[in-house]
C-alpha cells in the first residue's frame, strides 16, 4: 500500500494527482514535494520494524513514493557509514564531527539515491526514455539506473565535465553530449528536447521524486543518530535536492513522534566561483539571482541557477542556519587534510564542507560541544585529485631499501626507510578507535577503545 496522501505545491499550495506523471506545479510553476499521511505511516511501521530490514534506502519504505508491490531500480544505494572524524575535530578544536559518506554509494556519490527513485517512479507512470542535464554525477547515475530499468536515456553535459563521470554515461549506453556553457545551459536544452523526443525529463527538482530519494539520507541519520539531529549540518550546494531533503525527513519524523526538538542549523556551503545560495543569503534575497560566469572545479557546485534557489533560503532561515563560500585552495587544502588525518578520499564538493567547518570554527559560530554532520556527497577517486607530491622513485630497486650495492641517494633511502618503518609499524597496532557508526543492519557499530 502506498502511504501517500498527495503531491504539493511548495509555494502556492496547489494540490496534484500523484498517480499522473509530473513535473513541476501546473499552476505556478514551482517545485512540487510529496506528501505522506503521516498518522498511517506510524501505524503501519515502528522504530523497532526498522531492525529487522535489510541496509538500504528502501528500509524506509513506508516514507517512499512507492505503490504497493512497487520494485525499486535499485543497484544496493542507501545505507552509507556516519564516520567519526575524531582526527578532524581534534585539529579544528571540536569534539564531536561527524560524516554521511555518500561516496560508498554504488555510483560513488549520494546521486544514486535520487535518480533511483526518480527513475522508478516515472517507469511505473509511463515513462519510455530519460533526458538529464547535468554537472557529471546525476548524468552518470541516471544512465546507470535507466539500464537498470531498460530503458534509454540522454545525457547532457558541459565541456570540461570529469571523464570518469562521462565514461560511466557511456558504458551504461546512454546518449551522451557535450556543450559550451553551464549546466544551466544544459537544461535548456533539455528543455526543449524531452516533450520532442516523449522521454522524461530529469532535471534537479523539476519532478518530485529525486527529491525522495535525498530524503532518505535525513532518515538514516536520524536512526544513525539514535533517534535524534545533529545540532549542525553541513551540505554542499549545487541544486539543493538533499538541502532541501533532509530537513524534509526531519519533519516528518517529528510529525510521527520519533523525533523530538529543533531542526540542526543547515549550513549551505558553495565555492567562491559559484555561489548564488551564499550571495542571496547575504542579500536578505526570498530566492537566488543567476551567477555569472561560474569558475570551481568542484562541478558538482558549478550550478548558477538553481531552480529550487526560494526553497533552500527557507531552509536556512528556518534553521537558523548559514551560507559560506569557500576558495578553491581551501577546498583542496581539505581534501588533502581528510585523507590524511581520517583516511577519507572524498570529493571536492564535500571537501567543501571541511574548508567551511573550519571557517566556522575560525569566527566562533560553532562550538566545541556541539554535534556536526558533514554531508560528504561522493567519492574523490571520481575526480582529478587535488596537487600532490609526486612519488618517490627508487632507482636502485627495491635493494636499495636493505642496503643493496647501488642503492638511492642517502636521502632518499632514508625518507624510504621511514616511511616503511612507520607503516610496519601502523600493522601491528590495533585498529583505529576512529570507528563509524552505521544504521542498525548487522554492520559493525563504532569501535570504542
Amino acid at each position: 500500500m502506498s502511504f501517500v496522501s498527495h503531491v504539493e505545491c511548495t509555494v502556492c499550495g496547489r494540490r496534484h494527482d500523484a498517480k499522473r506523471v509530473l513535473t513541476v506545479c501546473e499552476a505556478c510553476g514551482q517545485m512540487l514535494a510529496v506528501r505522506y499521511d503521516l498518522e498511517r505511516v506510524k501505524s503501519a511501521v515502528s522504530r523497532d520494524d526498522l531492525k529487522t530490514r535489510p541496509p538500504g534506502m528502501y528500509r524506509f519504505r513506508e516514507l517512499t513514493p512507492l505503490d504497493a508491490g512497487e520494485e525499486p531500480v535499485t543497484l544496493g544505494e542507501g545505507g552509507t557509514p556516519l564516520l567519526s572524524l575524531t582526527r578532524l575535530a581534534a585539529h579544528l578544536g571540536l569534539r564531536h564531527v561527524l560524516a554521511k559518506d555518500e561516496g560508498q554509494n554504488p555510483t560513488g556519490t549520494f546521486k544514486a539515491r535520487g535518480l533511483g527513485m526518480a527513475i522508478t517512479r516515472a517507469r511505473t507512470l509511463g515513462a519510455r526514455g530519460f533526458v538529464i542535464p547535468s554537472a557529471g554525477n546525476a548524468g552518470g547515475a541516471a544512465a546507470l539506473y535507466a539500464a537498470r530499468a531498460g530503458l534509454p536515456c540522454g545525457v547532457i553535459v558541459p565541456r570540461g565535465t570529469p571523464p570518469a563521470a562521462i565514461a560511466e554515461a557511456l558504458i551504461a549506453g546512454a546518449h551522451v553530449f557535450t556543450i559550451e556553457g553551464s549546466i544551466a545551459t544544459a537544461g535548456r536544452i533539455v528543455a526543449k528536447v524531452a516533450p520532442q523526443l516523449g522521454w522524461f525529463d530529469l532535471s534537479t527538482l523539476k519532478e518530485p521524486y529525486r527529491l525522495e530519494g535525498k530524503k532518505t539520507m535525513g532518515l538514516e541519520l536520524a536512526e544513525q543518530l539514535g533517534w535524534s539531529m545533529p545540532d549542525v549540518l553541513l551540505y554542499p550546494t549545487g541544486g539543493g535536492t538533499g538541502l532541501v531533503g533532509i530537513p524534509k525527513a526531519y519533519e516528518e519524523l517529528r510529525a510521527m513522534g520519533w523525533l523530538t526538538g529543533e531542526l540542526p542549523r543547515i549550513v549551505s556551503v558553495q565555492a567562491e566561483g559559484c555561489a548564488p545560495v551564499v550571495k542571496a543569503w547575504r542579500d536578505s534575497a526570498e530566492t537566488t539571482a543567476p551567477w555569472d560566469n561560474p569558475v570551481t572545479d568542484a562541478p558538482g557546485l558549478r550550478v548558477p541557477s538553481p531552480f529550487a534557489g526560494r526553497q533552500m533560503l527557507r531552509v536556512l532561515r528556518d534553521t537558523k542556519g548559514d551560507a559560506v563560500a569557500v576558495s578553491e585552495a581551501a577546498i583542496a587544502d581539505a581534501q588533502r587534510l581528510l585523507a590524511r588525518l581520517d583516511g577519507v578520499w572524498t570529493a571536492p564538493e564535500a571537501a567543501a564542507t571541511v574548508a567551511a567547518l573550519a571557517e566556522l570554527k575560525g569566527r566562533s559560530a560553532v562550538s566545541a560541544a556541539e554535534r556536526i554532520v558533514l554531508v560528504l556527497t561522493g567519492a574523490g577517486i571520481k575526480n582529478a585529485p587535488p596537487p600532490l607530491p609526486a612519488a618517490t622513485d627508487l632507482s636502485g630497486g627495491p635493494d636499495a631499501l636493505v642496503g643493496g650495492t647501488r642503492p638511492a641517494s642517502p636521502q632518499t633511502l632514508l625518507v624510504a626507510l621511514r616511511v616503511n618503518i612507520r607503516a610496519a609499524s601502523r600493522e601491528r597496532v590495533p585498529p583505529s578507535t576512529c570507528g563509524r557508526i552505521t544504521a542498525t543492519s548487522g554492520r559493525p557499530q563504532e569501535a570504542r577503545a
